[in-house]
């Protein structure tokens, strides 16, 4: 069985897999903690959208003909060194929101890379549905904060958050600039 994907595209899918590995768990984690709520309900749809994601990957990179790599870290596991902690569910909720813009600026400026595999161009299509819809609830479950938290400490917690992610992205792509360069996705600043 000979691959369709050189050795660069199926690191960077791979790596789109455990990103949304993590995602899931971490929210799965979460969401056994919170009590019943608006939050939570949203929360389980989310972690549950971010399971499945990681199994649209998985199932894309085999009609590829090939295995998903094996990779240590995850894009996410970066955040906590370049901001720190959140230290209450509005703050989970202001880095998830970033990070989220975040994943679909990624996936959709790989959706436009010239001869993109149907496969991979299917699951961006597929996965973004549901970014945005991850954007939205973030979104709305912000506002509904702000009596509780202030509209001023959510938005320098944006910044904050939207700060570390520039840092942890800048990283990212240096790190492995080699393997996205020749993709044409290395502008998804």
């Amino acid at each position: 069985m000979t691959t369709k994907l050189n050795e660069n595209e199926l690191w960077l899918l791979s790596f789109y897999r455990t990103s949304e590995i993590s995602g899931a768990l971490f929210f799965g984690r979460l969401c056994k903690t919170l009590k019943s709520s608006a939050v939570q309900h949203d929360m389980s749809k989310h972690f549950s959208d971010e399971a499945h994601h990681a199994w649209l990957w998985t199932d894309c990179i085999a009609k590829l003909k090939a295995q998903p790599l094996k990779l240590a870290d995850s894009y996410q596991d970066q955040y906590i060194s370049a901001a720190g902690l959140p230290a209450n569910i509005m703050e989970i909720l202001a880095i998830t929101h970033v990070f989220e813009k975040r994943v679909i600026r990624q996936y959709a400026l790989h959706s436009r890379v010239p001869d993109l595999q149907p496969e991979i161009k299917e699951t961006l299509s597929a996965i973004m549905q549901d970014e945005r819809w991850h954007l939205e609830w973030v979104k709305n479950a912000l506002q509904s904060m702000e009596n509780e938290f202030g509209k001023e400490n959510i938005e320098q917690a944006l910044q904050r958050f939207l700060q570390a992610d520039e840092e942890v992205y800048a990283k990212t792509m240096k790190e492995h600039e080699e393997r996205v360069h020749g993709l044409g996705i290395l502008a998804g600043r």
